[in-house]
């Protein structure tokens, strides 16, 4: 291989990872948005129970699952 290559594959590399890492702060921040409310609260803020953590916890899941299927 001659160095050429050799540079190549480097920053290929490191720029699929930038991209990566800009990739997933930006669906974070879609993420944070979406779940706010018009008023700047979260939706079912006032509402308690088991199914707010349930909710939560499955919407975490899902959000982990996108960003590995996107990273394929």
């Amino acid at each position: 291989m001659n160095a050429n290559r050799i540079i190549t594959m480097v920053m290929r590399m490191v720029m699929r990872r930038l991209m990566r890492s800009g990739v997933n702060s930006g669906m974070d921040a879609v993420g944070k948005r979406m779940n706010r409310g018009k008023d700047g609260t979260a939706p079912g803020a006032q509402t308690s129970g088991p199914a707010t953590g349930d909710a939560q916890k499955r919407m975490k899941r899902t959000m982990r699952m996108t960003r590995k299927i996107g990273r394929m």
